[in-house]
């Protein structure tokens, strides 16, 4: 039979648990990964978190990075971060908060250097209270969503289910967010949107799971064990996770590759990015994570772990009898044989001689 179609009718046997050591070794590297560049690049957060003001002009004199640096420098602002965006044809310099003189002089400055005129460059300024309610908001949706989804599991399946749940949501969270300082994408409003939707899709993912072992849990517990019901769950809902999460990243990784990379669309970079390693992430952490991280965390419970060795002693009891069939096998009652009084005789010629007919008188 082949792999697809043994995909296709949730017929795999695959070891999740098992592997789980394996899974959670590749977790904790991206993780230990991640952490490493927050605390090392950290994250670039757009204007709207910190506040500040960005402006941006078009470069028609194709001046780089470090005339733009020198330029700003001058105005004493040495802190500027500077990018050539659209493969140079802008720039884009962002600073801290400035006063409307100096803000002035930055504009004369950038639009002197790239030679184009006030009029095509655009300004962008957000006061520091603004952006620290911004960054408090998202902050509070965040937690309002992981508590949601807590207690929606707890009602709907088990607490224990929830937690590991949430556990899975951390590790999706924190991959992501360590995607974003490698890249050093900006973080903007629309990067917390999209970590939203990704936090949901892979919560969506990781429900269907658990909703699966729930149901064999009733049907199967009296002769397997809480790991082999995990197993057998999602053997049963893999092909149903990669076939969602496919049809899912072909057009996010479409918008994030194609829409803003090669044809230069800048603005769907921060949502795109965290859609597409959001949703990888999530689905890696629905099966590789949350149903094994769930099946070690029962399986300690004394009740499964009473089942698990009473199964242990009745398969290793019906294993010794098939392995000693003589002893297993009922007694075989010996062939009866016939004795002489009671077999026919039959003589050397065949069967006896018919008595004699008596005649007529």
């Amino acid at each position: 039979m082949s792999v697809w179609r043994e995909l296709s009718r949730g017929e795999t046997t695959i070891d999740f648990v098992g592997r789980r050591r394996q899974w959670f070794m590749i977790s904790a590297f991206l993780i230990a990964v991640s952490l490493l560049s927050l605390g090392v690049r950290q994250l670039n957060f757009g204007l709207e978190f910190e506040g500040g003001v960005a402006v941006q002009s078009p470069n028609p004199a194709g001046a780089e990075i470090e005339d733009y640096r020198d330029a700003v420098s001058e105005l004493g602002l040495d802190d500027a971060r500077i990018q050539i965006v659209d493969d140079g044809a802008a720039v884009l310099v962002q600073t801290g908060p400035l006063s409307a003189e100096l803000e002035e002089e930055l504009i004369e400055a950038i639009t002197d250097l790239a030679g184009v005129d006030r009029a095509a460059t655009s300004l962008d300024a957000v006061g520091p209270t603004f952006g620290s309610l911004v960054a408090r908001q998202a902050l509070i949706a965040l937690g309002a969503f992981l508590a949601f989804a807590v207690l929606f599991i707890a009602w709907r399946l088990q607490w224990k289910m929830g937690l590991v749940g949430i556990v899975a949501l951390v590790h999706d969270m924190v991959i992501t967010i360590g995607v974003y300082s490698l890249v050093q994408f900006p973080v903007t409003p629309a990067t917390v949107v999209a970590l939203l939707t990704i936090l949901g899709y892979s919560l969506y993912d990781t429900v269907v799971v658990f909703d699966r072992v729930e149901e064999y849990t009733e049907e199967m517990s009296e002769d397997h064990t809480y790991t082999e019901i995990v197993n057998r769950s999602m053997n049963k809902v893999l092909i149903r996770s990669l076939l969602t999460s496919l049809t899912s990243l072909v057009p996010v990784g479409s918008l994030l590759f194609v829409g803003s990379i090669l044809l230069g669309a800048a603005s769907l970079q921060d949502f795109a990015l965290a859609l597409f390693v959001g949703m990888a992430a999530g689905t890696y952490s629905s099966i590789m994570i949350a149903g094994p991280l769930l099946a070690a965390w029962r399986e300690r419970e004394p009740e499964w772990a009473e089942h698990r060795e009473e199964l242990t002693r009745i398969r290793d009891l019906r294993g010794a009898r098939a392995a000693s069939p003589a002893a297993s096998a009922p007694p075989v009652a010996p062939k009866r044989v016939q004795t002489t009084e009671e077999r026919p005789s039959t003589g050397a010629a065949g069967p006896p001689p018919r008595p004699p007919k008596k005649g007529r008188r």
